[in-house]
């Protein structure tokens, strides 16, 4: 199962139902997976195959959408660029990432006549879940911005946990202001609206000045932000706030901490406790405060459904679930940092070999950091796992053979063996 299957449960199933709100205009969901083809079409015709990135440097826009859905589509890997990043930044992503084509606000008109001679229809590709469908830079407030690779079963557990747990469904109003480079919006806006099905106003950005009159005029029931944009709503009068609040759902915050005192005066406010939740550019959410249950102030909650999380000794958060990355590009070194395996083993792959009584055995291929002792592994191993998911054999390697997007190639490993 890939993104498109997850998203035609709107753009298929609900397509006569208004989906979208953008600059004044509506869009079905019809008319949305209609466009998304059209551009797909357009850069199947430029010769763009799947594994290819797409870069946008591009402001919020029923495009951008346009774009990413045609990506998801297609398999082509969507980079989204920081519209705030000058030329030093967004060099360095460019030279990192290679995209085979890049677009920015004055591409679109040529794109969009492409796009117009195109058909509406485009038909589905077999990818696979484990297929990457995003590469987000991060901040690079510790270092050198790193691509995150992020593939459609990421994006799809996020948003199934977040559409189950926060209960999101076809009859909310979702009023969106967050950039849609950032995963907030794209992995968790974008995604939750597509996967429930909600009706969805689109903002360029967050305005404060007018903020107040789109809550009134949209009348939202669910709003995800950042805590400044609940410090700027808190200066919204208050007969205006209890009446936005009379309609609202939900309300989330993350990104950054939200202060305590931030979320009493809102609640005061608005009538509600903002619902505080904690993830990352490389694994989406991981923790939440309860939909129904206390949120509690300066606290981010409980791990997700499917989501380990525990403290190290040294304070790290280690974390394990489907939403975790599949890796940094074209940085082995990174991700062997970011990754958590046994203190002897940089990095592992099991391979099924075939067996005559039992069809097939697996076999661990290690790469090690140190020497280690394949029995105090199988140890380890029979600790933590199932007896048929214990590996029969530890074969040590130099390194794991992968393919130009990071992906072991198991094949070779079986090969070599």
């Amino acid at each position: 199962m890939n993104l498109r299957h997850l998203f035609d449960l709107s753009l298929v199933n609900r397509r006569d139902q208004v989906a979208l709100e953008w600059a004044g205009a509506e869009y079905t969901f019809g008319d949305i997976d209609a466009r998304s083809n059209r551009i797909a079409n357009a850069f199947k015709a430029e010769g763009l195959r799947e594994g290819d990135r797409v870069a946008v440097y591009l402001a919020n826009c029923i495009e951008l959408i346009d774009i990413y859905l045609a990506c998801v589509k297609l398999g082509l890997i969507f980079v989204p660029i920081n519209i705030l990043y000058r030329e030093r930044e967004m060099s360095h992503i460019l030279r990192d990432a290679e995209p085979q084509r890049f677009i920015t606000e004055t591409d679109l008109p040529a794109l969009a006549a492409e796009a117009a001679a195109q058909p509406d229809t485009l038909e589905a590709l077999p990818l696979e879940g484990d297929a990457p469908a995003a590469l987000v830079y991060t901040s690079g407030t510790t270092g050198t911005s790193k691509g995150a690779i992020l593939t459609h079963n990421n994006f799809a557990a996020n948003a199934v946990n977040l559409t189950g747990c926060w209960q999101i469904a076809d009859r909310d109003r979702f009023l969106l202001a967050l950039p849609l480079f950032h995963v907030h919006a794209l992995g968790n806006g974008l995604h939750c609206w597509l996967t429930s099905g909600c009706r969805m106003r689109l903002l360029e950005r967050f305005d404060q000045r007018t903020a107040a009159s789109t809550f009134l005029d949209f009348q939202p029931t669910l709003f995800f932000g950042v805590p400044t944009m609940y410090v700027r709503l808190l200066e919204t009068p208050v007969e205006i706030a209890r009446e936005i609040g009379a309609r609202m759902r939900l309300f989330v915050s993350g990104s950054a901490p939200l202060p305590a005192q931030v979320l009493e005066e809102f609640r005061d406010k608005f009538g509600h406790t903002i619902l505080e939740r904690y993830g990352m550019t490389e694994t989406l959410m991981n923790l939440s405060n309860p939909y129904a249950g206390e949120r509690r102030p300066g606290s981010v909650g409980f791990p997700l459904p499917g989501v380990s999380a525990r403290i190290g000794e040294n304070g790290e958060l280690y974390l394990k679930g489907p939403n975790v990355f599949a890796g940094y590009w074209k940085r082995e070194d990174a991700t062997r940092e970011a990754f958590v395996v046994d203190n002897g083993v940089a990095e592992a792959a099991v391979v099924g070999e075939p067996d005559r009584a039992r069809g097939e055995i697996p076999v661990a291929y290690i790469v090690l950091r140190e020497a280690c002792d394949p029995a105090r592994l199988e140890a380890r191993c029979r600790e933590k796992l199932a007896s048929f998911k214990v590996p029969r054999r530890f074969e040590v390697v130099e390194k794991l053979p992968r393919n130009a997007l990071g992906k072991v190639q198991k094949h070779l490993l079986c090969r070599a063996s």
